[in-house]
Formats: structure tokens, sequence, C-alpha cells
């Protein structure tokens, strides 16, 4: 079955020609291959390149073994270069190639050739992208699968697609699974396998503490923390004396990973960032309910990873924002205070502050009202709620949607 992926195919279509290098990057399993050397491929073909145009190599193949030598795969690549048009490289895999970095800048800013690769999630590759390649790199960011792609594959009730989602995530592979318990099996599986790869391309030797990093980073996904809490938490649970410094470089290889994203904690009054602690959010919500048992009590935490990454799909930088006030206590004395904006959300010129409310009752619309009403700016404000209530702004001007419609259409935020 094919998933079309037309939002990273539009990222790939509008880099065309650009003279830089294009590096396909995102955690293991998300498409990358699959979006380089099928769809992005097909769309060169039906757009008129001839097909001995395109030089395709995929070095994770054991046929192509001999390839992953640097100068064996610049001679292929050059004997297969024709001297009159475009020549399209689209090379996966780029990472099993030792000084990879000099082979791309070989082809970098040449008037015939126009580069695409990718590289498995470990790969350091976006990092090289800003060190290596001089402002030569084009980085794309391939997701797993967002809802919208989510439900062009999958059938059922609004209920039922939402759940199934928030709990077994994007990933292709677990999507096509129709059956909850080879989904839950395969997601356990793939997270074994994630973290071996991890531990052997970074040499971690205290494995019992990174994953057991994980499934707390898992329980209080989208909840401040930073490493002295985290290498206390971990420590509660007889892992040792794990230090500050330790818990910060596994933090610093799961997010190099693509297998978490951090949101800093953004001073709204102030409009400055703040240091720690931080919030966490995995890029795919299956191998986070994979570490919570596949618990459904964990819906509210799950739909706001969810939100965030549909947010930083949409090209928004994501911040959790803090908004500080005074108040009288019950003493009569005045006093500082603040509350927290689950996601301030920025592109360009526009900002959003969204709250997340998977029960919209009295109760929940009061606390989620009251941080943004104390933002006093004029940028909007919105609660995206579980409930099935449709769109309206409340009297506050503040605009309630629910998840399905925010999810489902990609210009939400701004009707």
């Amino acid at each position: 079955m094919i998933i079309r992926r037309d939002i990273h195919l539009n990222r790939l279509k509008n880099r065309m020609h650009n003279g830089m290098i294009k590096v396909i990057t995102g955690i293991r399993g998300s498409g990358k291959s699959f979006l380089l050397r099928t769809l992005f491929r097909e769309y060169l073909l039906c757009s008129g390149v001839s097909g001995d145009h395109i030089v395709s190599v995929d070095l994770e193949s054991p046929g192509n073994s001999a390839l992953r030598d640097p100068d064996a795969l610049l001679r292929y690549i050059d004997s297969h270069m024709k001297p009159r048009g475009m020549n399209y490289i689209l090379l996966d895999g780029i990472q099993l190639v030792p000084e990879f970095e000099d082979v791309l800048n070989s082809y970098a800013g040449k008037p015939n050739a126009d580069v695409y690769v990718t590289g498995r999630s470990a790969s350091r590759l976006s990092w090289n992208v800003i060190t290596e390649f001089r402002g030569r790199g084009d980085e794309i960011r391939v997701a797993t699968l967002s809802f919208s792609e989510f439900c062009s594959v999958r059938d059922g009730s609004r209920d039922e697609l939402l759940r199934e989602y928030m709990t077994y995530g994007g990933l292709p592979e677990a999507v096509l699974k129709k059956d909850a318990g080879e989904k839950e099996e395969f997601l356990k599986d793939f997270a074994g396998t994630f973290l071996r790869d991890i531990r052997e391309r970074y040499g971690i030797r205290k494995e019992g503490a990174l994953e057991e990093l994980i499934n707390v980073l898992a329980r209080s996904s989208g909840s401040l923390t930073n490493p002295r809490r985290l290498a206390d938490a971990l420590r509660r649970e007889g892992r040792g004396a794990i230090t500050e410094d330790t818990v910060k470089s596994y933090l610093d290889i799961l997010q190099d990973s693509f297998l978490i994203e951090k949101s800093r904690r953004y001073d709204i009054k102030g409009r400055h960032c703040l240091g720690t602690p931080s919030k966490y959010y995995f890029s795919d919500t299956g191998l986070c309910s994979a570490r919570l048992g596949f618990s459904h009590a964990e819906f509210p935490r799950l739909m706001r990873n969810v939100i965030c990454n549909e947010l930083r799909l949409r090209g928004f930088s994501v911040d959790a924002g803090e908004v500080g006030f005074t108040e009288t206590g019950d003493n009569g004395r005045r006093r500082r205070s603040s509350l927290e904006v689950d996601f301030v959300c920025n592109q360009g010129c526009r900002r959003y502050y969204i709250q997340s409310a998977y029960l919209l009752q009295d109760r929940e619309m009061a606390q989620e009202s009251r941080a943004l009403l104390k933002v006093r700016d004029g940028f909007r404000k919105i609660i995206i709620s579980g409930s099935p209530t449709p769109m309206y702004q409340n009297d506050d001007g503040i605009v309630i949607m629910n998840i399905w419609d925010f999810l489902m259409n990609p210009e939400s935020l701004s009707l």
C-alpha cells in the first residue's frame, strides 16, 4: 500500500535546483528511504526527467557494500552522470560511507548535479549540515505519519481513529498492521532494536540507566524537568549514582536520534527563553505508549504529545510558555506567581498560545483559560479539546476547537 507523504514530498520539490545538498533526516522507520527512492523518484519521472539522469544508490543494500568506499562511490556516480542536463543523485544510507562529507562536497554547487541523501537517525547528519557543508546543506526533517496521513489508510469512527493514533503512533509499519496485538508487539520490538542501535553507535555502557531514563521521560512527557530531577528519579528507581552530566549526555543522544524533542521554557511577558527545566516530547506517541504499557489512562499526556508533533510538522517552533503575574493571597499580601501555557508557537510573524485539554468540562475550561487570560498581547489564544465540541470563540476571545478539526485541517489555527 502506498502512503502519500505530500508534506515532505513538497518540501523536496520546493528545494530542487537550489545548489544545496538536501539532507533527509528523521527517526528510524519514519519513511525516509520510501520518500526519496520511491515517491521523489516517481515525481521526477512523471515530471519528464529521463531515468538515465537519476543516479540512485541504496547503500543499505548488501549488494552495494562495495560502494560504501568513498572513492568507489565517487567513481560510480561520476560514471553514471550525463554531461548534458541535470543529474539527480539520490543516496540512501549515506552514513555507511566513511568521510561521506567529502563525497557530498564534491557535488555541492555543481551546475549539473542535484543531490539528495538520507541517513539513519543516529548518524548526526543534521549536525553535519551545519558544520561540514558550510551553508551548502539543506535539512528536511521527516516525521512519522501525521494524523491526516494516518487517516488516509485507516477506517473507523473519529473516536476510534484518534484513540488508535494516540496509542500506536504513526510509524508506517505499525500503522499498516490492523491487529492491536501485532501493533504492540511490533512497537516493543522496534523500541528494543532502536535502543540497541543507540547503545552500539554511542558506546553506552550503562544500558539499564538509558532504558530507565526513557521510561521516566515517557511518564513525564510534557512536564517540566531537568537533568538533576531525572538523575534523582533514576536513583530512586535503583539505577545507582547517575550524575547530571551523564543524564544530560543521554538526553543529547536521544535528541540526536530523534526519539525525543525538547521544548524550552519561555517567559511570555519577558519575551525570552529561560534555562532549565524544559519539556520533552516523543517524536512518535507509539514509542512513548509502548513504554507506558499502552495505557488508555495516559491519553491526556499522549494528546499533548500529538499536538506538539503536529505543530512542529507545520513548521512552528514550539516552546513551553510561562506567564508571571502578581496576585493577592489569603493573608492580603501581594505575591508573585506564574502559570503555564502548554505551547507558545512561532513561525515568522505568526504566534499562537495553545492549551491542551483532554476533557473540556467547566473546571478544566476555567483552569486552561486562566493562563491564557494572563497573556496581554494580541496574538490568538486557543484551547484544543479532546471533546467533540464544535469550534467557537468564547466571550474572552479564546478559540475552542476539538482535536479532530485541529489535526485534519492544516490551516485550523488561523480559521
